[in-house]
């Protein structure tokens, strides 16, 4: 048996640029080639192309099952979005195929479904993946299989009614040490919109009213949530992704934010279209209250692939404004930015015993009349890879009284 018959196996899918993979999305035909260099004369069965799409959890958990007995608990599911099939290369009487030495290309095209797919993803306890395999069907020879993966961007078009409203809550709390009253901080907060895409700046504005005797310093965050769910179980995984300071705010005054600037770092788009995986963000404005538990006020955000349009028509196609917004592909990781804080030190105690017990949080109340005031928001460049781990951004970090101040304090 000669096996070194086989020179290259490989698979390139067609792509407008020659630098840059190409990107997918519902509805899209995919197309490309298989390449099959041989050194010599070969004997071929068959060779057939399988792409598939799968979205995908796996995690354990520790269980007991008395004193002495501990065992462990699987969870695990799978969603299907993708499942095509071509025959590239075999005879129709069932006889070998003889192909001279050189270089043989196979075309392939498939369409992907119509039906609205889910973005690319890859997280802890699961990923959504796409990818075609081909496999080399040869008399005498082992199968020789090679498998590449693509990617599938759904567009999340924020230039939707529901994504453009202005999104503004309040809340306030008594701070307190055993039977004394220190007063009360209340925080207001208003942001334009609630779809954002990476890069773009948010415009925070907020009023923070400090009552008490004590000063205290107001936060924002945008927190980045993934959530996998199997069996009826749920698994989440949460970071802080940016970060904003404010001032000292003294005891018993008032301070405001009139657009202070938080930064949406380059992260993936959100997930909400799956049914075991979901990606969800948060705005939280906090402040930390003397003698009892953070104060935090939420504002959902959506992060979305197909920008703002301000001076556009709204009627424009999404291809168009989706192709312009995937210019990422080609652009540099920018410098390291300040690791961000660990998600434990931007929640509440009632949030982190509500998440402990896996009780669901209370609707927030719809306060989108609060602080109604035009904005003009801008777009800049971004750049889409996954948010990192911030143990992975800081392994030493340093003590408090000894990190840098954010630029904007």
């Amino acid at each position: 048996m000669i096996f070194n018959k086989l020179k290259k196996f490989l698979v390139v899918f067609d792509s407008p640029e020659l630098d840059c993979a190409p990107v997918f999305s519902s509805g899209d035909v995919v197309s490309g080639r298989v390449v099959l260099e041989l050194f010599r004369e070969t004997k071929v069965e068959s060779l057939k192309l399988h792409a598939e799409g799968f979205a995908k959890v796996h995690w354990t958990e520790s269980r007991s099952a008395g004193s002495s007995t501990a065992y462990t608990q699987n969870y695990s599911d799978e969603v299907e979005y993708l499942n095509r099939r071509e025959v590239l290369l075999q005879a129709d009487n069932g006889e070998l195929t003889v192909l001279p030495a050189g270089r043989h290309e196979f075309p392939f095209s498939f369409q992907l479904p119509e039906e609205t797919l889910v973005t690319s993803f890859e997280g802890k306890h699961g990923s959504i993946r796409y990818w075609v395999k081909v496999k080399l069907h040869r008399p005498w020879c082992p199968v020789r299989k090679i498998k590449k993966e693509f990617t599938v961007i759904e567009p999340i078009d924020i230039n939707t009614p529901s994504l453009l409203a202005p999104q503004a809550g309040t809340k306030d709390k008594l701070a307190r040490t055993w039977y004394r009253n220190f007063g009360q901080v209340s925080v207001t907060a208003k942001i334009d919109r609630k779809g954002y895409t990476p890069g773009e700046v948010i415009p925070v504005f907020a009023e923070f009213d400090n009552a008490t005797s004590r000063s205290i310093v107001p936060k924002a965050f945008i927190t980045q949530t993934q959530t996998f769910i199997a069996r009826g179980t749920m698994k989440q995984k949460r970071s802080v992704v940016a970060t904003l300071c404010g001032d000292v705010v003294s005891a018993r005054t008032r301070e405001t934010w009139h657009g202070r600037a938080i930064k949406i770092p380059p992260v993936g788009p959100s997930i909400q279209q799956c049914r075991i995986i979901k990606v969800e963000y948060m705005l939280k404005v906090c402040v930390d209250v003397p003698g009892t538990s953070k104060l935090c006020l939420e504002l959902p955000l959506v992060i979305g692939t197909i920008p703002l349009h301000p001076f556009g028509s709204r009627t424009s196609s999404i291809s168009s404004h989706y192709s312009v917004n995937l210019e990422w592909l080609r652009m540099a990781i920018p410098e390291q930015p300040e690791p961000p804080p660990e998600y434990s030190s931007v929640v509440t105690e009632e949030e982190a015993e509500q998440q402990n017990n896996g009780i669901a949080p209370p609707p927030a109340e719809d306060l989108s009349g609060i602080m109604e005031r035009p904005l003009m928001a801008f777009l800049q460049e971004f750049r889409f890879r996954p948010p990192p781990v911030y143990s992975e951004i800081d392994p030493n970090p340093q003590p408090p009284h000894m990190r840098p101040r954010c630029m904007t304090c």
